[in-house]
């Protein structure tokens, strides 16, 4: 199996389409099984597609452009957490090729109102793949510092919403460095779960954001904030940073990870 993640920073990026193209082509190459999606926007002024989907919803233009390319499998989940640069829903999306059995959506943040930038929501799937259950989620989190929306608040109302009846992934940017020790990172390993990074037999340095971005400011270090976490120990074969200039162009403020794994423990 074969996940990907990534914050994509959507219609903040120059030449956002020829970089929605790029992502496009690297789904088809790579054939990902699930795709976690964080700042996945659409207009509050662009016509309703249907739903709750707008024309320009990213993820939507994402699925028309891996059409193009002939790519007729995908399917996906959205919903808003908030508005962003004052004209965007912004959201998160599960991009999946197998059968969606549930779709889960929930806020984890203090308040649920989408007017405020912090208000922080969780998006979902449970596919059914080789005949068992797994349970998928974007997730996008605040900081461990924040003193509005604490990051610790928002971890514990993640992990106690998550279906956990059978295997689950977290998978998307947890604003957290996994390098530092005793904040965020450390708070979510406590809480059974696996770095999938950490359980990898091939890997890279893992690093996501390099020196300043939106949310980080006054960064001038590498960071590990993007992540794959997984309910159970499983076999890791790879986990690659991705869209990094090294692996794919960059596309976003962030870079992506990806891992293939094999389903056993």
């Amino acid at each position: 199996m074969k996940l990907l993640t990534l914050n994509c920073h959507s219609w903040q990026e120059k030449r956002q389409l020829d970089k929605i193209k790029c992502l496009a082509a690297a789904i088809k190459q790579n054939d990902y099984d699930v795709i976690a999606l964080q700042e996945v926007s659409q207009h509050v002024n662009a016509p309703i597609a249907y739903d709750h989907i707008k024309t320009d919803n990213y993820a939507l233009i994402l699925i028309e452009e891996l059409r193009k390319l002939e790519v007729y499998d995908y399917q996906f989940v959205w919903d808003v957490a908030h508005l962003g640069y004052e004209v965007y829903e912004e959201g998160l999306a599960i991009l999946t090729k197998h059968p969606i059995v549930e779709e889960h959506s929930f806020f984890v943040s203090k308040t649920s109102d989408i007017n405020h930038w912090k208000t922080r929501r969780i998006v979902g799937a449970t596919i059914s793949y080789k005949d068992q259950l797994l349970s998928f989620y974007s997730c996008h989190l605040g900081w461990w510092k924040d003193e509005e929306e604490p990051f610790q608040s928002q971890a514990d109302a993640l992990l106690a919403h998550i279906q956990k009846d059978h295997s689950f992934f977290l998978l998307g940017d947890f604003n957290n460095n996994a390098f530092i020790r005793n904040e965020g990172y450390d708070y979510l390993m406590k809480h059974d779960l696996y770095d999938t990074y950490e359980l990898a037999s091939e890997k890279d340095d893992g690093i996501t954001v390099k020196g300043k971005i939106a949310g980080w400011d006054e960064n001038k270090e590498k960071l590990r904030i993007d992540l794959i976490l997984a309910s159970h120990p499983y076999i890791i074969h790879s986990s690659r940073v991705i869209f990094n200039d090294q692996n794919h162009p960059i596309i976003s403020d962030h870079f992506g990870v990806t891992i293939n794994m094999t389903l056993t423990m």
